[in-house]
């Protein structure tokens, strides 16, 4: 009697290869031996550099991890059901969804890490959430559940920073090793590139694009590299001292840069041309970032400008390259100083001090709404700003030690903080 494959022909001998391979792994060469003649797969040998090697462990063990979450979440939406037949769900009219902020207390505490955290990234299509530590390592989590998932190891000293590229398939770490290392998401986060040419701490990380890195060093430099290749192709010389931070430009044309000899700079990533030397922080400048045009608007009415016109009435750009520069380029810098302060790129002008922390400022976001900021500082404390007005509007006790990083999720209204004291939250936002 002939039996219908429920898989079609590749797969079933992926399937049967893996099974073959976790045959012979524990020891099971007789069964393996008939299995492989039942099968004609008789040429098959277990090798631990076969793609094929573990694989039916770790799909297994992937089956298991999903199967909880389903679980947790079908117990959330009979939790939610019964809320909504009973009554005790609330909304809060008059709030959009886009515009909920962190509201304490803390969601999930995360608590893997044994040294102080570093940096905090949220996947831009997953509920996943990377963290970083002086611990020299890695860790991925579920956002949703708060669950470990792995550790990556590789770098032998503080992981400083890391982004992921904007699909989410790879996730790029810089150290103070010296080192940027390259992960592929979807091969089980394995390490695919170590890219050398710094001669000091690698402290910042973003992408440029698909194919392009970009770090920041304590050797003073700024580095473009090729992801494809791994190749340095484009080094940036001008701060006088270390390079802490980096931000990338909606456009992936400009780059602005924080250092310790308090400057902000900007960069035209095509030349290499230092464009800007922004001054007027009294101490180091740990962060910059340049602001999403979401926040365009509301940052044009704090300082007082006018705003500007989509097109001509003829329905063409404004003239100039000015017009444009203007239009598209606020950044934002925090402090060893204590305050944060925003500059307009086409004139490099000073528009705002946000003034109210009381320790060094070390990150901060902007909403996805472009309404607010969030803020983190050594103060421990998460702080929000209105963007229209600069006012703090509400502080939030994030930590108990120095709270050091933070990021928005793409994917879920989340905020993660870390800090020195190891561990991170999650906040919802509600």
């Amino acid at each position: 009697m002939s039996v219908e494959h429920i898989l079609p022909d590749r797969q079933l001998k992926e399937l049967q290869k893996a099974m073959l391979d976790f045959m012979h792994t524990q020891g099971y060469t007789e069964s393996a031996a008939a299995f492989a003649r039942e099968t004609g797969n008789e040429d098959f040998v277990a090798d631990a550099k076969d793609r094929h090697h573990n694989l039916l462990a770790k799909k297994w063990t992937s089956v298991i991890r999903l199967q909880k979450k389903i679980m947790d979440l079908e117990t959330r939406l009979s939790k939610l059901q019964e809320d909504i037949r009973t009554g005790a769900v609330s909304t809060r009219r008059g709030t959009k969804s886009a515009e909920w902020l962190p509201r304490p207390p803390a969601k999930h505490t995360l608590v893997q890490h044994r040294l102080p955290i570093t940096c905090v990234r949220f996947h831009p299509q997953y509920t996943v959430l990377a963290t970083a530590s002086e611990d020299m390592t890695v860790k991925i989590w579920d956002s949703e559940s708060g669950d470990f998932e792995r550790t990556l190891k590789g770098h032998t000293k503080t992981v400083q920073d890391m982004a992921f590229d904007a699909k989410g398939a790879v996730l790029v770490t810089c150290s103070a090793d010296l080192t940027l290392r390259v992960w592929d998401v979807a091969d089980e986060y394995k390490c695919v590139r170590t890219l050398h040419g710094h001669d000091h701490c690698v402290s910042a990380v973003s992408f440029v694009g698909t194919d392009k890195i970009v770090s920041a060093s304590r050797d003073k430099t700024i580095k473009v590299w090729e992801l494809s290749t791994g190749y340095c192709i484009k080094t940036l010389t001008g701060h006088s001292d270390w390079v802490r931070g980096l931000g990338v430009s909606p456009d992936a044309r400009m780059l602005c840069t924080a250092s310790n000899d308090q400057s902000v700079r900007l960069w035209d990533l095509a030349s290499g041309e230092c464009k800007g030397d922004m001054r007027g922080h009294e101490n180091v400048v740990e962060v910059a970032k340049f602001v999403p045009p979401a926040a365009h608007p509301f940052l044009r009415r704090l300082a007082g400008l006018p705003p500007v016109p989509v097109a001509k009435a003829n329905g063409t750009a404004p003239d100039t390259t000015e017009d444009a520069v203007s239009a598209s380029y606020f950044v934002i810098s925090g402090s060893r100083d204590k305050t944060l302060r925003l500059w307009d790129c086409a004139s490099q002008q000073l528009l705002h001090t946000f003034k109210g922390h009381d320790d060094w400022v070390r990150d901060f976001v902007v909403h996805p709404s472009g309404k607010t900021m969030i803020t983190v500082s050594d103060d421990k404390t998460m702080r929000i700003w209105d963007l229209a007005t600069g006012r703090c509007s509400k502080t939030i006790e994030a930590s108990e030690h120095f709270t050091s990083c933070i990021d928005f999720s793409p994917v879920n209204p989340l905020v993660a903080t870390g800090s020195v004291d190891t561990q991170v939250k999650l906040w919802e936002c509600r």
